[in-house]
């Protein structure tokens, strides 16, 4: 088993690379202690011939040739759930890598299921059981185990021939251009950036005042900067709890700022307690017409709720039809949003699954088609042809 740990060996790999179609590409990292991912190893493999592994904590190592491979749009490379792949790579570089398929999508456009598993998909396609008993191992450590490798090195090997298989099908059912929508979503670098300004909208507020909105937005905003700063995931700062609380009571002192669940008279004193303090009256000082409002989900009228079902078993049908995952064309929220409105602008109504779905789910909507069972099946009935 190779391990590229200098500069001569990964330049002359990478340049072999380039001559090829296609290469599969998969990492190991760790996050658990880190606010970004810190890359552990790169595996890779051409579409034959033996897989290689690249130490990227290899002293005096420069991945530049790496990332320059990534970046070329003449290689297709083949990742499997490529989303956190492509992040640590964007974090590294400020670029995403170029001309990506992701088996994960591929697959589900072909009706192996909703997100299906790495192991789950080499076992169909490949008949092969892999061993993932090295997955969780501190891949931080070195030297790296005969079973790390192993472990490591076998995800893309039996990538390639996963990438095969479902590139011919795609082919087969022309839906390539499926997938290439797909990601295009994956490839956007808004998908990998994380805006301290806008770190407030992944928290759950428990009231809409706007008060609290202000102070949630400052709050949140300083402990996402923060954490990027200092490179710590954003807890070992302070829980979303914490947040949250500190938002709904604006403590605006030290004693008030003390009695707030997860703090405690040391932390409001101290350099995290003033902190805080500048932020909560950084929100209290924040204009009215600069806090964004909260409007809360409006349940959905009684009347939709059987327009909701009914849409929901076209999306089944639908999905069994074209033997893709139900979860790729329509979620829950969006059948929802369907149903208050004919222009929801939600992924459903856009491209091949506007072409698949979208299309006949308005029509069932308004009465020009109809479900019924016939013969154990069920049929549409076209009403706007009687």
């Amino acid at each position: 088993m190779s391990i590229i740990s200098t500069q001569s060996a990964l330049d002359s790999l990478c340049q072999s690379l380039r001559q090829h179609p296609f290469i599969t590409i998969d990492t190991e990292f760790l996050r658990d202690k880190t606010y970004y991912p810190t890359l552990c190893l790169v595996q890779v493999a051409p579409p034959e011939g033996e897989a290689l592994a690249i130490d990227p904590l290899a002293r005096d190592l420069d991945l530049t040739p790496l990332f320059d491979l990534l970046a070329d749009p003449a290689v297709i490379k083949v990742f499997h759930a490529a989303r956190q792949d492509l992040e640590i790579f964007f974090n590294l570089t400020g670029r995403i890598p170029q001309s990506i398929f992701d088996t994960q999508v591929a697959a589900m456009v072909l009706g192996y299921g909703d997100q299906i598993g790495y192991l789950n998909l080499v076992q169909d396609i490949c008949h092969k059981k892999l061993d993932k008993g090295a997955q969780f191992t501190d891949w931080s450590r070195r030297p790296l185990t005969e079973r790390q490798l192993h472990y490591a090195l076998d995800d893309v090997l039996w990538l390639r021939e996963v990438y095969v298989h479902l590139d011919r099908q795609l082919k087969q059912r022309n839906r390539t251009e499926w997938v290439l929508e797909e990601m295009g979503i994956l490839t956007t670098p808004d998908t990998y950036q994380n805006h301290p300004e806008e770190a407030w909208q992944r928290l759950k507020l428990r009231t809409d005042k706007p008060q609290a909105i202000a102070v949630l937005m400052e709050v949140a905003k300083w402990r996402e900067a923060e954490a990027q700063r200092r490179n710590i995931p954003r807890g070992r700062i302070l829980r979303d709890e914490t947040l949250l609380d500190i938002a709904v009571h604006a403590p605006q002192n030290v004693d008030e700022l003390k009695h707030i669940r997860g703090l405690g008279e040391d932390v409001a004193r101290g350099k995290l307690g003033q902190a805080l303090l500048h932020a909560i009256g950084a929100g209290l000082a924040m204009p009215k017409d600069q806090i964004p409002r909260q409007e809360r989900k409006k349940p959905l009228p009684q009347n939709l709720v059987p327009v909701v079902e009914m849409l929901k078993l076209l999306l089944r049908i639908v999905a069994s039809e074209n033997d893709v995952a139900a979860r790729l064309i329509a979620s829950p929220e969006d059948l929802e949003a369907l149903a208050r409105a004919d222009n929801a602008d939600i992924p459903a109504m856009k491209g091949w699954r506007h072409d698949v779905f979208g299309r006949e789910a308005l029509d069932l909507k308004h009465g020009r088609i109809g479900l019924a069972v016939k013969g154990g099946e069920i049929i549409r009935k076209n009403f706007s042809e009687t």
